[in-house]
């Protein structure tokens, strides 16, 4: 992969417990980490969820390797930001896994 491919701008967060003024606690969404990306769109489709359809908009997503992004888990989100300037949220649906020599990692996520 060329670094040119990296063309996306990709912020990765993860549900946290965060302590309210009142002393309870929210979940939510605390940003880990922002690194660019390579982004490889999979054919769409439509799936029936409660009796309505919703769109699903698989894609390939590859970063660089480092230390922080070896803690990405399939628990987390990633917001995807092109050069554009449009932003879209995505779910992780798999792990990442190492690829060209353990140089990249890749995932399958989901809008």
């Amino acid at each position: 992969m060329q670094t040119g491919n990296l063309d996306s701008r990709a912020t990765f967060s993860r549900r946290e417990h965060v302590e309210t003024d009142m002393g309870g606690t929210l979940d939510q969404w605390v940003t880990q980490f922002v690194v660019w990306a390579a982004v490889k769109h999979l054919r769409g489709g439509e799936a029936v969820m409660q009796a309505r359809l919703a769109s699903r908009n698989p894609v390939i997503l590859t970063i660089r390797n480092s230390t922080q992004a070896r803690r990405i888990t399939s628990e987390w989100q990633v917001e995807l930001r092109d050069r554009t300037g449009i932003r879209k949220v995505y779910e992780l649906r798999e792990d990442p896994r190492p690829i060209e020599r353990g140089a990249y990692l890749e995932m399958l996520v989901e809008g």
